[in-house]
């Protein structure tokens, strides 16, 4: 499973970058917003600079002749800008023409299977079903994931499954068994990915036993001097 950083945050993508598992990024208007010194055209150029997999560029117009407007601008910063598009009646035209010019699109806001099947048909390329707000609604957001992953694989459809709305480590192991292609994390998730209390115990244990051996090899050596 494929996975990308759901950030604005160019010190957050290089440094996942810099560790090697870096496969894409999604961005969006409300993780921009958090951003400052930079058009979101500036951010989009210099995360295509960082990474070669698709970057999501989300438009807010709401009619199709804004959403293309939109897209198509886009698409021109980058060769792996993949133009990010609301579930709805108007963003299905636009994914269908989008498809037709061959700009690649991520159909997000998605929380049904049904929903995702549309897209798919519509010929979206990514299908972003949302499973923490799934859940936090006290439904269960990795059902989706899973019965749109079959869909897409029985039907031999050409798009891929991303689970976003990721909130915890447990989602990234839950869509991965679930047959997503690619899940979206935010870095704070990322970096609990990494880190897990016995692996740091270990850590601190082995740096205590080295320290204590060479305590001991350097006694032992002075010793010999003396003698």
């Amino acid at each position: 499973m494929k996975l990308f950083l759901d950030t604005a945050a160019i010190d957050e993508i290089r440094t996942v970058a810099r560790w090697g598992v870096l496969d894409g990024v999604t961005t969006n208007p409300t993780l921009f917003a958090k951003t400052s010194g930079m058009t979101y055209d500036e951010v989009l150029a210099e995360i295509c600079t960082i990474t070669s997999g698709p970057v999501s560029a989300e438009v807010v117009a709401e009619d199709v002749d804004g959403m293309l407007k939109e897209g198509r601008h886009f698409a021109k910063i980058a060769d792996n800008i993949v133009v990010k598009v609301p579930m709805s009646e108007t963003g299905l035209e636009a994914i269908s023409r989008f498809a037709a010019e061959g700009i690649r699109t991520n159909c997000t806001l998605v929380f049904s299977a049904n929903q995702g099947l549309l897209a798919a048909k519509a010929g979206a390329s990514l299908l972003s079903p949302f499973v923490g707000r799934l859940d936090d609604i006290n439904e269960e957001g990795m059902i989706v994931i899973r019965e749109l992953a079959d869909i897409i694989r029985f039907h031999e459809i050409d798009s891929e499954v991303l689970a976003a709305s990721v909130r915890h480590p447990r989602h990234v192991t839950d869509a991965a068994l679930a047959g997503a292609h690619v899940a979206t994390l935010p870095f704070k998730v990322f970096q609990q990915m990494v880190h897990h209390p016995l692996t740091d115990k270990g850590i601190a244990q082995f740096r205590k036993d080295w320290e204590a051996a060479r305590e001991a090899m350097a006694a032992k050596k002075k010793g010999r001097a003396r003698g």
